[in-house]
């Protein structure tokens, strides 16, 4: 297989054995080829000054230059490099910020062989590539933490909104015409679903957070 045929890869990562292990893995694969290894983004900027690789395995947690920074880096001298972040984590954080870096794909090192192989060929051709687990990270990262209340159900506001005006368990029960047992259970469970230490402070939480608009 001729070098056109062929995807040349570098291997970033501070630790020889892990970097030992994927290069093990790569070489399985007829059509990438490993043309280097480096210990930490300051050396991988060096390494494809020399080597040109078509894609980059890269790690996030290394001393110095850490992935983050080397895929910004990278990108601003070699922009049609293809960086694949490939770590231990589905951090949030990290996954937002590699993807706004310009990394193409983020994978787990225990990712099955047969599937890096495949993020790198995609990668190559332009394509991103995000485990699930990266895909649900960077979700949570653009939505946000779930609104207070959400889990609340009609009942409960119910419940709530006159826990607000004051009502006591007895006279929830008399309002909503439940027994006393329901409309305690259903001020329990709006305390704990608040998190709330008591009646009072769910009142204030719900009038804070405008949970009966």
């Amino acid at each position: 297989m001729n070098k056109s045929e062929t995807i040349e890869v570098i291997i970033v990562d501070d630790h020889p054995i892990v970097r030992h292990g994927i290069k093990t893995i790569l070489l399985t694969f007829e059509d990438i080829l490993v043309v280097g290894e480096a210990g930490n983004g300051a050396e991988a900027l060096s390494l494809c000054a020399e080597a040109q690789p078509d894609v980059v395995l890269m790690d996030i947690v290394m001393p110095g230059m850490n992935g983050v920074e080397a895929t910004h880096a990278l990108l601003e001298r070699y922009p049609h490099l293809k960086i694949i972040i490939l770590t231990s984590f589905p951090n949030q954080e990290a996954v937002q910020e590699t993807l706004e870096a310009g990394a193409v794909g983020y994978l787990l090192k225990d990712t099955p062989k047969e599937i890096i192989g495949d993020a790198i060929r995609s990668a190559y051709a332009g394509r991103t590539v995000l485990t699930p687990e990266a895909t649900e990270a960077l979700i949570r990262a653009k939505t946000g933490p779930p609104k207070l209340g959400y889990d609340l159900s009609d009942r409960e506001l119910e419940v709530l909104a006159l826990v607000v005006e004051g009502l006591s368990n007895a006279e929830i029960a008399e309002r909503l015409v439940i027994s006393p047992n329901t409309a305690r259970n259903h001020v329990s469970a709006c305390i704990s679903k608040l998190g709330a230490a008591n009646r009072a402070q769910a009142a204030a939480l719900a009038t804070k957070y405008q949970l009966l608009s």
